[in-house]
């Protein structure tokens, strides 16, 4: 399909020339006289490309406006700025506000440049267009994997999840999958079709948490849309929900009740049809209890929960998930596979922070820096990494068991030790009591009494 591109010139033969230019190549056009007409345009429908001079027919408003309006609705529009008296300071204030380009209307004017400037402009676009979807795609076609029982759970929780509008609480340690899990459920749902919109709740800036969420609406009817307007009739992911201010999460609760809300600024309500999925790396009960997260709010988010484990309590899918990530890294990136010992201890007595994405990412840097390297060699590149951030961890753990009472010291050091015995041993009670010497029923009291649980 032809790509469709907005003219905006106040001056009648400037706008009949470059319109008859780009009909010329096959481009669909549009052109509008003044700011007004541009504005209808523009609400009308969103162009592939927009052409607009800087001098229109309002003292009030000009070309710079209009850019800021295009840039609101949909920032990845190219917009070629054109102008016949503009300062140098005008057209980078231009390029600085989102423009592709800026080009003069004066004797350097030329067919040949105007064209040049609108197939680069739409190649770039395309190109942008065309990795995201690329990213979309990698990152649908990642799978959940392990056999442990905590990801069998949470596999078997998707598939009866298929054919209902539930609402779905996913919480989890940062890292472990929790916005792999929510795509999962958007893609086996009757609403795969449709969008699925990711806002994270704790990168946004306190004062935008509305504007982002309900959009907002200006003078002259102009208007930027939130995260509820994009995810209409698809699924919205609330990425870190507890982050959102408790003024803010009022105006959810309404959105869950009524299926509706009112922009900032906006004067009528705006009826959506949404599933919201949110996740939480904290302890949502707890936030309820101390005050900074509506309870009503939790139970109606909260209709199917979904707990995914930290990597640590789930070493048994650490081959599973290094043979996966090995073979897709590679292929992603057109690279030999590599291979890599999945019995080495370091990578069950590490402790994964940043869980499995970590270990993806350390999969990934592995098969990138150590192509053609051998077996031995890679895995000593693998210790030596994960030594460097035990060490680091270490240290500090020294520090605070040395500034400690001697019980204290104690505890913690047993703590540290049991945890990394039952690592080393996958969860096994019996192994790890055998290889440190003690009781079987002795171990488990003394796990219970350390309170260390969740290694299976």
């Amino acid at each position: 399909m032809n790509k469709e591109i907005l003219v905006i010139d106040d001056n009648p033969d400037i706008r009949f020339l470059i319109c008859n230019i780009l009909k010329e190549k096959n481009f669909n056009v549009r052109s509008a006289a003044n700011f007004d007409q541009a504005l209808l345009e523009i609400n009308k429908k969103i162009p592939d490309l927009a052409i607009i001079d800087i001098k229109l027919d309002r003292d009030d408003k000009d070309g710079i406006d209009l850019l800021k309006i295009l840039m609101r609705k949909n920032n990845s529009i190219p917009v070629i700025m054109i102008s016949g008296h503009a300062t140098v300071k005008i057209a980078l204030e231009s390029i600085r506000l989102g423009a592709y380009e800026f080009i003069e209307k004066g004797a350097s004017f030329s067919t040949g440049k105007l064209l040049n400037y609108v197939n680069r402009a739409l190649e770039t676009a395309n190109l942008k267009i065309e990795k995201d979807i690329i990213e979309d795609k990698l990152f649908h076609s990642f799978e959940l994997i392990g056999n442990s029982q905590s990801i069998i759970k949470v596999k078997k929780t998707i598939e009866k999840l298929s054919n209902t509008e539930s609402r779905v609480l996913i919480s989890g340690p940062t890292g472990s999958g929790k916005e792999l899990v929510a795509r999962k459920i958007h893609k086996h749902s009757s609403r795969n079709k449709k969008p699925f919109i990711v806002i994270n709740a704790a990168s946004l800036k306190e004062k935008t948490y509305e504007k982002e969420l309900f959009g907002q609406e200006f003078e002259g009817g102009t208007t930027s849309f939130g995260a509820f307007d994009r995810a209409n009739k698809g699924t919205l992911l609330i990425d870190e929900v507890t982050e959102i201010p408790i003024e803010t999460q009022a105006n959810i609760l309404r959105v869950l009740i009524d299926q509706k809300f009112k922009r900032v600024n906006g004067k009528k309500d705006i009826n959506v049809n949404i599933r919201i999925i949110s996740s939480t790396s904290r302890n949502l009960i707890e936030e309820v209890n101390n005050g900074n997260f509506r309870e009503d709010l939790y139970h109606r988010l909260n209709v199917v929960p979904i707990e995914i484990s930290p990597l640590t309590s789930r070493t048994e899918d650490i081959p599973d998930l290094i043979n996966y990530f090995k073979k897709k890294i590679s292929e992603i990136n057109g690279v030999q596979e590599i291979e890599i010992d999945t019995k080495n201890d370091q990578l069950y007595t590490y402790n994964w922070p940043g869980n499995v994405r970590e270990l993806r990412n350390l999969i990934e840097r592995i098969t990138i820096l150590s192509t053609n390297e051998s077996k031995e060699n890679i895995n000593n590149s693998i210790n030596d990494i994960l030594t460097n951030k035990s060490s680091i961890k270490n240290e500090n753990l020294l520090k605070d068991t040395f500034s400690s009472p001697l019980k204290e010291a104690r505890e913690q050091f047993e703590k540290e030790y049991l945890t990394i015995q039952l690592k080393k041993n996958h969860g096994n009670i019996s192994k790890t009591a055998d290889f440190i010497g003690m009781e079987r029923s002795a171990l488990h009291r003394k796990l219970k009494l350390l309170g260390i649980k969740g290694i299976n």
